[in-house]
């Protein structure tokens, strides 16, 4: 126990600087595969119809449908998560597949008719049709992160 550790201290004039890689001989080794991105990033960008997500009549639809707003909750009915789907075809026929908070709610009657007459309103859309449904059932977790803030519940 009382034996002491002794540290050895060494000098030195130059150190010798470690091997560098061979960058020569390993491409001389090694055979490149072709890219498999090579043909891919060569193509034009595919043009999105205006009735797929991304499109200029479904994003129009989507816009309408943010500006209504549930009357008792201070969120828009896409945020809400009420909208379960926009199906818009090529000759401008619009499909909204929605439910509502709950089966009682007060606005049952009216809102599927204010959401058809203000997507029918969008340009491009020839029709439109609200679905209304209740399976699955709507709940709080269908609600945007924006909604969510908006509702104090993050």
């Amino acid at each position: 126990m009382n034996e002491q550790s002794k540290i050895a201290v060494e000098e030195v004039t130059s150190v010798a600087p470690p091997p560098k890689a061979r960058v020569e001989t390993a491409a001389e080794t090694f055979e490149r595969k072709r890219d498999y991105l090579d043909g891919f990033l060569k193509q034009a960008p595919q043009g999105v119809s205006p009735g797929e997500p991304g499109g200029e009549i479904y994003d129009a639809v989507i816009a309408a449908l943010k500006e209504i707003y549930d009357p008792e909750i201070p969120v828009n009915i896409y945020d809400l998560g009420l909208i379960y789907g926009v199906d818009v075809t090529a000759d401008g026929h619009c499909v909204v597949t929605m439910t509502l908070t709950t089966p009682h709610c007060p606005v049952a009657e009216s809102m599927p008719g204010e959401v058809e007459i203000r997507v029918g309103a969008v340009p491009g859309v020839g029709s439109a049709e609200v679905n209304l449904v209740w399976d699955p059932a709507w709940d709080p977790s269908k609600m945007s992160d924006e909604a969510r803030l908006e509702m104090g519940m993050l």
